[in-house]
């Protein structure tokens, strides 16, 4: 299958090409034909699987064709749950849309000056891209015209509600016009992401791309048990010592944990630097552009930068502390291994996040393979290494797999015929 055989506009079509893109991935063969003919979406679809060009290039076709209402205001809103997502959606409507005419494009977020942002609402706009918090502060001022949006995008609708969003979305959605058309994109279609799809969708059609277990088959995932923090440390100075590794994702719990450890590091010799919340716009961007250019080889974060940070040169992914939630482990892992390169993905275990392993385990259906490294050996006693690759047998222990539930009491979509598995 071709781009241009999804009926997009000859301009976008020459845009695409000259990013050098030749096939649609399965989410966008999937979406972009039920956008252009104006369906509701509810679209399931983990990370790097090319979910931004799936709503951007039917938005762009539908902005290609003149509002039949005048004003000021959007007629695209896209509401994303971090900065670095909505300036990465802002960087694709540039690529996507560089051979249309006088399309006007805005970003709206936290960090950044108010005026600057004022002055951006006062003009004309045809697509804005925002965060719910900042949003939310520019419509109370009420400086938001949302009298002209025709298409309202949800992107990782999923992290919004889990950053205690789901308020804001809503408000947000309720002062758009009803006749819009809403796309969602979440890794997960079912609990509060199936009861916010119902309230805000109509007769939405669902796109299920092969989950959390289905994916990361290019990225070799690790486990490796430590004793403290000490110990942890001086496995990470070892893994960093690799040639084999050209730049890396370290994650860790915490924003003081993030600038300590950058700081060592950087102490040690390494080219590391830190990425989290309590940074300004100002201070992230630099240093995503000192990682792009190169300049950074350790990116040191917290889960800020688990979504929405696509930088092709990353070939490992560190988790120096657990996530606290089972699907951030995925996000994480993906920030590695994309457009189909290879990538490494290492998990430190300290004692006291042995739960936290075992929900990861449960939530990929796959234990990831205990690996030691000589020399620096775990000291406490553990059980056995299991080899990497190891399902769980769901249908044994009696427990369904992740996703979205169409027979459960919180309720579901029904699959389009063809779409989906029968359950």
């Amino acid at each position: 299958m071709s781009f241009a055989s999804l009926n997009l506009k000859p301009a976008l079509v020459q845009a695409i090409a000259a990013s050098g893109y030749t096939a649609p991935t399965p989410v966008q063969s999937q979406a972009i034909p039920e956008a252009i003919a104006g369906h509701d979406l509810m679209v399931s679809a983990p990370t790097g699987t090319g979910k931004t060009a799936a709503f951007v290039l039917p938005a762009l076709q539908r902005l290609s064709e003149p509002s039949a209402k005048a004003g000021r205001g959007p007629r695209l809103l896209v509401l994303t749950p971090t900065r670095e997502l909505a300036l990465q959606v802002t960087a694709a409507v540039d690529v996507y849309g560089k051979f249309m005419h006088r399309l006007r494009t805005g970003t709206v977020l936290g960090g950044m000056p108010y005026p600057k942002q004022r002055r951006l609402l006062d003009q004309p706009l045809d697509i804005l891209v925002a965060t719910p918090g900042r949003l939310i502060d520019f419509m109370q001022q009420g400086r938001v015209d949302f009298s002209r949006v025709e298409m309202l995008v949800l992107d990782e609708a999923d992290r919004m509600l889990d950053m205690g969003f789901i308020k804001p979305v809503e408000q947000i959605a309720g002062a758009t016009p009803a006749g819009r058309q809403t796309l969602m994109f979440s890794a997960t279609l079912d609990g509060n992401i199936a009861r916010l799809g119902r309230a805000l969708l109509r007769d939405p059609r669902l796109i299920e791309i092969a989950g959390a277990k289905a994916q990361h088959v290019n990225i070799e995932q690790r486990l490796h048990h430590v004793d403290d923090g000490s110990h942890k440390r001086r496995l990470l100075d070892h893994l960093l010592s690799d040639t084999a590794l050209n730049q890396a994702i370290v994650f860790t719990a915490t924003k003081r944990g993030a600038d300590r450890l950058a700081s060592d590091l950087h102490g040690s010799g390494h080219a590391a630097a830190a990425l989290h919340g309590d940074m300004n716009q100002s201070q992230r961007n630099r240093t995503l552009a000192r990682v792009r250019n190169g300049s950074v080889r350790v990116l040191v974060a917290t889960d800020v930068a688990a979504r929405g940070i696509d930088v092709a040169t990353l070939t490992h992914v560190i988790n120096y502390d657990l996530p606290k939630v089972a699907e951030d482990y995925v996000h994480r892992i993906g920030r590695t291994g994309r457009g189909g390169a290879n990538g490494i993905a290492i998990s430190f275990a300290a004692p006291d996040e042995t739960s936290q392993l075992r929900q990861i385990e449960r939530y990929t259906g796959q234990a990831i393979g205990a690996h030691v490294v000589p020399g620096l050996e775990p000291t406490r006693s553990r059980e056995r290494p299991r080899p990497a690759g190891r399902t769980f047998d769901r249908a044994r222990r009696g427990n369904g797999a992740p996703g979205f539930d169409r027979g459960s009491r919180d309720g579901g979509w029904r699959s389009q015929a063809g779409r989906g598995r029968s359950r």
